[in-house]
């Protein structure tokens, strides 16, 4: 019990972590939105789903946030407040695209 909510708060954490991030860091051409964060079993990966519109701009914009994951990890250790700092991965949430 106290596990999952430990991995929500984290999940909740690098989510508004990075939206702020993006928000700062993008050329806003595009929109790029936060939809979730999905953690390992031991919280030491993090993967950032991400929804863009443009649709057409979409790998682009994976690809500027997975090169700038390593400034994201620097931002996250000021912002939040955290033991490890799981190594963070972006992708393109392909769920979203379906609804």
């Amino acid at each position: 019990m106290a596990t999952e909510k430990k991995t929500l708060r984290l999940s909740e954490e690098i989510t508004r972590a990075a939206a702020r991030f993006l928000e700062a860091e993008s050329n806003h051409q595009t929109l790029i939105t936060v939809t979730r964060v999905e953690l390992s079993p031991k919280n030491n990966r993090a993967i950032v789903l991400l929804s863009v519109l443009p649709e057409t701009e979409a790998e682009k914009a994976v690809a500027f946030a997975n090169r700038r994951a390593s400034d994201f990890r620097r931002f996250l250790r000021q912002a939040a407040r955290m033991r490890r700092l799981p190594e963070v991965a972006f992708a393109l949430d392909r769920g979203e695209q379906n609804r």
